[in-house]
């Protein structure tokens, strides 16, 4: 496959594959009929807490938006047809199609050469009851090398699709953070087309909200693209926070790793995590991995975690996935308490050390020191009910 990330105006010319795991994109939304909640993509997602997205209404809202944008990165506004031209993955549900049928306009993030700081686009909602839509393309030249954060806080019903467009050779951090108030919802596909030879590393953190679906897609627009996902979730009670990811091996000599780890306290905490890998006939060569473990802090939390594999090709390098869902561990616990460490502290300290791995991997300081002070007051009060 000869296709660069600068020429998306022709589509990957793969036989379409019948699969369970996704079903097939296009920007037509009537391709894409409003769910029953039978539907194998729909069937964990409470329908009627999306707050009306499903039916579609049009709005001219958009959520305030404070960028902060390096030398060799910039913002502008382009009209549907324009971000539909450049290409990457069309919408896989209707939520995505809705996104970017209904959105005002598209905005288009535009990358060359190497940033010498993070690209940083602060989105914030005012009210709840009020739906946004939103579609925003980011594009890296070939060779370009950039850390872009996406952060969304304040209050919103919000349906967006995000298009990463990564050419030959370039590197691409994404960190993607829903901080929302309690009130919001949040529906987002991200669609990630990876070039020739090109890494991606995609962090995406999930803490604030009522109801948050997130979908992440990759494919590889040639040989030798690498593409790590990695995931931290905290749900509290009433909470549904659903993440899927479809890794789609469309290339030889690729590789994905994902890895996703959430953790569930009070009633009617629900986490959904599917995971999804396809590695076509072409892919021959490649190497995929796939991890989702959940950490149920408290009684009444449940936690959904389904991995998927589907393989078309036996010459591959290496595939496989693993999901665990459990309580503390004991012996870890024990360990701690042996060695005068207070019961509560070590609660505290397991699952600081349970999210760390992932939260240390950023490279962004004062991000990481936000991420790891709001699950310190994540747990705050209910690990101190765990010791009485």
């Amino acid at each position: 496959m000869t296709a660069t990330v600068d020429n998306f105006s022709s589509a990957l010319e793969l036989e379409h594959v019948e699969s369970h795991l996704h079903p097939e994109p296009s920007y037509d939304v009537e391709a894409h009929p409003k769910p029953t909640g039978l539907e194998e993509i729909w069937r964990f997602t409470p329908l009627k807490r999306l707050r009306g997205l499903l039916d579609g209404p049009v709005s001219e809202a958009k959520l305030k938006l404070a960028e902060e944008l390096p030398e060799g990165a910039s913002l502008s506004t382009i009209s549907r047809e324009e971000a539909k031209a450049l290409g990457g993955i069309a919408p896989l549900d209707r939520l995505a199609a809705l996104a970017v049928e209904n959105a005002p306009d598209a905005m288009l993030l535009n990358i060359d050469g190497e940033l010498d700081a993070p690209v940083r686009l602060n989105w914030s909602g005012e009210a709840a009851d009020q739906i946004v839509w939103g579609h925003t393309v980011v594009k890296l030249a070939p060779f370009a090398k950039a850390t872009v954060l996406l952060d969304h806080i304040g209050s919103a019903t919000y349906g967006s699709t995000v298009t990463y467009l990564v050419g030959d050779g370039a590197q691409l951090t994404v960190i993607s953070l829903a901080d929302w108030e309690d009130d919001a919802v949040h529906a987002v596909q991200n669609g990630v087309s990876v070039g020739r030879d090109a890494q991606v590393r995609f962090f995406e953190f999930t803490l604030g909200g009522d109801l948050v679906r997130s979908s992440t897609n990759v494919d590889y627009r040639g040989t030798g693209g690498s593409a790590e996902l990695f995931g931290v979730y905290f749900a509290d009670a009433g909470q549904h926070l659903e993440h899927r990811q479809f890794v789609d091996h469309t290339a030889p000599k690729t590789r994905s790793n994902v890895v996703y780890k959430g953790a569930l306290q009070g009633q009617d905490a629900h986490t959904v995590w599917i995971g999804n890998v396809l590695i076509r006939k072409v892919a021959e060569g490649i190497e995929t991995f796939e991890q989702n473990d959940n950490l149920v802090l408290t009684d009444g939390a449940k936690a959904d975690s389904v991995p998927n594999l589907e393989i078309e090709t036996g010459e591959i390098a290496g595939a496989g996935h693993a999901s665990t869902t459990g309580r503390f561990d004991d012996e870890h616990l024990f360990y701690l308490q042996s060695r005068g460490i207070e019961e509560t502290e070590a609660r505290r300290l397991v699952v600081h050390g349970f999210f760390n791995d992932i939260i240390r991997r950023i490279g962004v300081a004062d991000l990481q020191e936000r991420l790891t002070s709001a699950i310190e007051d994540e747990l705050a009060t209910v690990v101190g009910r765990l010791e009485s």
